[in-house]
């Protein structure tokens, strides 16, 4: 049988972990053989968010890169490289910084590194919908609307889910 460990907390007059939970069930009778993490988008979009481009000028050595400066809401905006073609001064864009680990739509997972791209500092990546697991588009960085607030958590922005299912 199994068990979606949010469900389960409904019942619970208190907040445990999952692992709190499986303990708990096997030490009554009900054996937890497993747990499996599943997701609405993989990874979560664990370490992206919204950034603001700031300015956008051409690598001055690739004819297909620009240089961006992008605001994340930390108060030190990043130098990012981008290669997208639809990159432009004043979009709203998912950012992923150093660190974060991109699951696209068809290939293996990578994390985001602090690197120089044909002599020029990039701090982070601007992300395509394909890039992130959102969608197969490969011809440009995603635009969102402007409104939303430099800094928000793209899992926020995009209403992830996850849940846990226990197998007893």
């Amino acid at each position: 049988m199994t068990i979606s460990y949010h469900w389960l907390l409904d019942y619970l007059p208190v907040s445990l972990s999952v692992e709190e939970v499986s303990e708990i069930l096997t030490s009554i009778g009900l054996e937890v053989e497993g747990t499996e993490k599943i997701e609405s988008i993989k990874g979560s979009l664990e370490g992206l968010l919204i950034g603001e481009v700031l300015s956008c000028e051409q690598h001055p050595n690739a004819d297909k890169l620009s240089l961006t400066l992008v605001d994340v809401g930390d108060g030190e905006p990043k130098k990012i490289v981008c290669g997208a073609p639809n990159v432009a001064a004043g979009q709203k864009v998912i950012v992923a910084l150093q660190g974060a680990v991109l699951y696209p739509t068809s290939g293996e997972p990578f994390e985001i590194k602090k690197s120089k791209i044909r002599g020029a500092l990039s701090e982070g990546m601007l992300c395509a919908e394909d890039e992130i697991g959102l969608g197969v588009s490969h011809d440009g960085i995603l635009n969102l609307p402007n409104d939303i607030a430099i800094g928000t958590l793209a899992k926020d922005y995009f209403q992830v889910t996850s849940d846990y299912i226990l197998e007893i």
